[in-house]
């Protein structure tokens, strides 16, 4: 059977049977898009404002000792929870020259007269050496301003202004977790927007290479737009119902613009070879919706799967990953099913309009007839696609041919360059997340360097309970007896409650201080305590991920086996697709620590490393890059096991998933890593670090394991790939999913399996 007939045979027999939303969109297709229209527009309405409702926070677990003494301290004794810094630079001079000192405490007494602001203390006031450097240039004025996020960032705006800049013999710079949040919020906002200048044009162009046509290009483009406009109002509707990090703007609206981009190639690309084989347009639309708009839908629930197991964890900054990731792929699988096949079915033979291609080969003869034009088909896509398939077989064949090679040396590259991973060393996301321009980070990075100890973060004991003075100094003696423990200050107590504040000797959330955090904890006291403080959080925050990496690790895993048995129908496929999605991963978390934790590179990507990876992104990057692994993997199987079905003739099989895919999974993957690199180019860190730990992930899959090590992999494994015991065959007859129709050579598949479980 040749490769033009089985398609016209497909076409054929499915034609008269549309049905579902595939006969609702080729019967009304200027009403779907009439629909749509108009839900976008709302979807418009919807999200806008949606920046200024997102969190920047979300790292700590609820239910943790820390974030109890967190609340308890705030209710109890809210001014020993500063968040606003003022620092101030005498120059030349000392902070305790008479005029420096009047100056200082003139800014004290405004500051605490400000509305929103409370708890206002300085070096002037206190006399507290942590709050002047050690060389005597510089000192402190730490205030708390109240209400929730939105608030402080607006009492922020209002105050910074009229502080910030020269005030008599001082210089003053604004600091402190409120700025730190509010300027990473600010910059978070400004790059989305420049990402999106970025990746647009650039995806329109790539769309151009693939598909020749400016029409064709335009179609996943244009699904990709309603994707984004839909992830705004999509994350405005759950800022209504749950707290959502403002990080996952920038990973939802990137998923969002991949992956309706991802799915639109693959149905554009399926109904262009169903026109070639000669169906009309409203059956190529129905075959394609069959056999590609299942596998898309199919695909869209794996990633979903993968973002789910989010939700096992409490923080919010991943669980708002989940929520708005579910959403965002459900909507891109939505447009590129309902909006993208009306569109298809009144475009028709049309798609292949305006080749754009022709321009460079004017007045140079081509295959296809005169010009290069192929006559039959209006354009030369048809021969440029069999080109390129014809390259993707010769891969295949040669990559089955030299199986075991292939399967070694490819294993082995994932594996060292997954080596740098083992020396991780995780921490908390603080003010070098931002440009070192950015005034927060000049003013965290002054303190960190001239000032003793830590100010503003410390650790703080919350002691509740009647106690006498007797029994807290004797509590502090046992704090200040600690090896890392370089000044205790406190208690000062309130009622029944008092709080001790703990400076360890060296950085806020370093191994010393994370020790500490243990220490302070089996201390026994007469009375409750509980210990918060960045190292806390820390500490607290690991013990949450790790007791549920394994359940999370396990939901995957699960769920994807049975997802990818449904869609084949064998036992070692879905296990092959667990491990190599896994291992396909190896180079992303490499280069993470590599780069962003070991500083490799700092220079040329204009971050500053702070030498540890925020506690939760190791997990978000996996559950990403995992369901965009498992994307694309969906893409080459069904095509594979749609060949299977039809000829019963494995490496046949794999050699034809590889050749009308190969192409198509690498030019998918190229588009969203561009979107991911945009992303990338983020001046902070952490979104830096996702967009491209992401787009290295998405490349390695699609260009070493899809290419190289699925097909070694599976030919190693030969006929045996199939074979599945009896009742999980009846099983997979009754409930599984496959890309298009069983065709003749199905019986002879059964057979096969039966010959390879008696073999077995």
């Amino acid at each position: 059977m040749t490769e033009v007939n089985r398609p016209q045979q497909r076409a054929g027999a499915t034609s008269p049977h549309v049905g579902g939303w595939t006969r609702f969109v080729t019967a009304r297709p200027r009403l779907s898009l009439v629909v749509a229209l108009v839900l976008t527009a709302l979807a418009v309405l919807a999200g806008s404002g949606v920046a200024d409702r997102l969190g920047s926070g979300g790292w700590e677990d609820p239910d943790a000792e820390s974030t109890y003494a967190t609340k308890a301290l705030e209710r109890e004794f809210p001014d020993s929870q500063p968040n606003v810094l003022l620092l101030l630079d005498a120059g030349r001079s000392s902070v305790d020259d008479p005029a420096v000192a009047a100056e200082a405490e003139r800014l004290t007494a405004r500051l605490a007269g400000e509305r929103g602001v409370t708890g206002v203390g300085s070096y002037w006031r206190s006399g507290n050496p942590a709050l002047r450097a050690e060389d005597g240039h510089e000192a402190l004025i730490a205030a708390r301003i109240t209400g929730d996020e939105k608030a402080m960032g607006e009492t922020l705006d209002r105050l910074a202004p009229s502080y910030r800049g020269t005030h008599g013999p001082v210089e003053v710079s604004v600091g402190g977790p409120v700025a730190v949040r509010h300027e990473m919020q600010t910059i978070i906002q400004e790059d989305l927007v420049r990402a999106e200048v970025i990746a647009l044009p650039v995806t329109l162009v790539l769309l151009v290479m693939v598909f020749g046509s400016a029409v064709a290009a335009l179609l996943p483009l244009g699904i990709g737009i309603v994707a984004i406009l839909g992830t705004n109002a999509v994350l405005r509707g759950l800022t209504e119902l749950t707290d959502v990090s403002v990080f996952a703007m920038n990973l939802t609206t990137a998923l969002g613009l991949g992956l309706a981009i991802d799915y639109a190639l693959f149905i554009v690309r399926r109904f262009r070879e169903e026109l070639a084989a000669g169906a009309q347009p409203t059956a190529a639309v129905g075959t394609t919706l069959r056999t590609a708009g299942r596998t898309v839908l199919f695909s869209a629930l794996t990633v979903a799967v993968s973002l789910a197991a989010m939700l096992l964890f409490p923080q919010y900054f991943l669980r708002s990953f989940a929520y708005a990731g579910i959403a965002v792929v459900l909507l891109a699988a939505a447009a590129a099913l309902i909006l993208l096949p009306a569109a298809l079915v009144l475009l028709g033979h049309r798609v292949d309009a305006l080749d754009l291609r022709r321009l460079f080969r004017r007045g140079r003869p081509g295959p296809g007839g005169k010009d290069g034009h192929d006559e039959k088909n209006g354009n030369d896509g048809s021969h440029a696609r069999k080109e390129e398939g014809r390259a993707w077989a010769r891969t295949a064949t040669l990559v089955m041919r030299r199986a075991p090679f292939f399967a070694l040396a490819t294993t082995a590259v994932l594996v060292l360059l997954g080596l740098p991973f083992l020396g991780v060393k995780f921490g908390t996301a603080d003010d070098r997340q931002l440009p070192s321009t950015a005034e927060s980070h000049v003013v965290q990075q002054h303190i960190r360097d001239g000032f003793p100890g830590s100010p503003g973060g410390g650790l703080e004991v919350l002691a509740e309970g009647r106690a006498t003075q007797q029994q807290y100094g004797a509590y502090r003696d046992r704090i200040a007896a600690l090896p890392d423990v370089q000044r205790v200050d406190g208690p000062l107590v309130q009622g029944d409650s008092a709080y001790f504040t703990v400076l360890s000797k060296g950085e806020a959330v370093d191994e010393p201080a994370q020790r500490l955090v243990g220490e302070l904890r089996e201390i026994e006291a007469p009375f409750d305590t509980s210990v918060t403080g960045a190292a806390a959080v820390l500490v607290d925050s690991k013990d949450a991920i790790g007791e549920r990496l394994p359940l999370a690790a396990a939901f995957i895993a699960i769920v994807t086996l049975l997802l990818v048995f449904l869609l084949t129908g064998s036992v070692l496929i879905p296990v092959q697709a667990v491990v190599l999605n896994a291992l396909s991963l190896t180079a992303m978390f490499g280069a993470v620590v590599w780069v962003f934790q070991d500083g490799h590179l700092s220079g040329l990507l204009g971050f500053t490393s702070p030498g540890s990876i925020e506690t939760t992104l190791p997990v978000l990057m996996f559950c990403v890059a995992f369901g965009l692994s498992m994307d694309y993997g969906v893409f080459l199987l069904s095509r594979i096991k749609e060949e299977y079905d039809a000829t019963g003739d494995h490496d046949q099989a794999v050699r034809h998933g590889l050749q009308r895919t190969g192409g198509l999974i690498t030019a998918a993957a190229v588009i969203l890593a561009v979107v991911m690199v945009a992303i990338g180019t983020s001046r902070v860190t952490n979104t830096k670090m996702l967009g491209l730990g992401i787009a290295l992930a998405v490349l390695m899959d699609a260009m070493i394991v899809r290419s190289l090590l699925v097909p070694a992999v599976m030919r190693l494994t030969g006929r045996a790939t199939w074979w599945a015991p009896g009742p999980l065959r009846r099983f997979h007859r009754r409930f599984g999913l496959s890309e298009g129709e069983p065709g003749p050579a199905a019986p002879a598949e059964e057979g096969a399996r039966e010959r390879v479980g008696a073999h077995r």
